[in-house]
């Protein structure tokens, strides 16, 4: 094949993949619309659900529930997939009349799920389900129904699950974005699910898992700003600390004592570090969170954060590169 038609090749290629990129955008514009008091009663049974959100579906439902139910266990929603072919070889065991079952079947017809949804009523286990048919037979036997339907497939054919798989995947981050907002979801609580990823290290660390604790610029605040120049330049932190009985006094900073040198000239090596010296520095207690210290920085403008006790005592220093997890 010459170079010619290889890229004709490559650009009708290219153009299918575009195609495809808007018919399932359109397709996700379009689940605004069908939001419905299906999608409120199942966001209320969740809610008020003292077990687990049992996701079950079959072939590419399934693939789409098991994302579902990770959502959900880490927004808040104690929530796992099932297979429902499992349940026929000893998994029905994990079900309890506290969970609910939410469902998934495009067509609300897929006949391993239905064989499963009889033994969900024998338990008396309420469900959900999610279809592109609210008279198909799932619908009609759960307790709410959430619509999620295409009008084609982004499927050249029309025949691959490719729009509504990508639907149902969007409907299920709607349904786990709305309890996080029922439940008040705040973000150490998303770190209490994640501890491991990156946010939620941000979010867990506090001061004293990060402050620096030895070889404080600690200087007298009697200290004229000449010899005091050297013990900033020492601690390499841009700053120096004035203790009273150990508790923070003041503190200075090499832009204080630029704007000093600026002021004063050839007086400057006659004052003192209690002449620039800003007397409430911002400081935090040890439990202070990473993110707060950097709220704290931000919005004051301030490179560094004193750590103190209750009764101002210096524990350590935090600097920006510090909170850079």
């Amino acid at each position: 094949m010459d170079n010619n038609a290889t890229q004709e090749r490559l650009g009708k290629a290219r153009r299918y993949a575009a195609q495809c990129l808007r018919d399932e955008a359109q397709a996700l514009t379009d689940l605004i619309g069908q939001l419905d008091e299906g999608f409120d009663r199942a966001v209320e049974m969740i809610f008020h659900c003292k077990g687990k959100v049992i996701v079950t579906g079959v072939g590419k439902s399934g693939n789409v529930g098991a994302k579902i139910a990770a959502t959900f266990s880490s927004t808040g929603t104690p929530a796992f997939y099932i297979n429902p072919l499992d349940v026929y070889h000893g998994d029905l065991g994990v079900m309890t009349t506290d969970d609910i079952v939410l469902a998934l079947s495009n067509s609300g017809q897929t006949d391993e799920l239905l064989r499963f949804i009889p033994i969900v009523l024998h338990m008396g286990i309420p469900i959900i389900s999610m279809t592109s048919n609210p008279e198909s037979l799932l619908a009609k036997y759960s307790n709410a129904h959430i619509l999620v339907k295409v009008d084609k497939e982004a499927c050249p054919l029309n025949l691959a699950p490719t729009s509504s798989t990508t639907a149902a995947l969007a409907m299920g981050d709607a349904l786990a974005v709305a309890l996080m907002e029922v439940r008040n979801f705040k973000p150490h609580d998303f770190a209490q699910f994640h501890p491991g990823g990156e946010l939620g290290k941000r979010l867990l660390t506090t001061a004293a898992d990060v402050m620096k604790t030895d070889d404080l610029p600690i200087i007298p605040s009697d200290m004229h700003l000449g010899e005091a120049i050297i013990h900033v330049s020492k601690g390499k932190l841009g700053l120096g600390v004035s203790l009273v009985d150990g508790k923070v006094e003041g503190l200075i900073t090499d832009g204080d004592i630029r704007r000093a040198m600026e002021r004063w000239q050839s007086e400057f090596f006659d004052k003192t570090m209690r002449d620039i010296m800003t007397i409430h520095p911002k400081c935090v207690s040890p439990q202070t969170k990473v993110t707060e210290i950097q709220r704290i920085m931000n919005k004051h403008k301030v490179h560094t954060v004193l750590v103190v006790d209750q009764e101002r005592h210096l524990l350590g220093i935090v600097d920006h590169y510090r909170c850079m997890l």
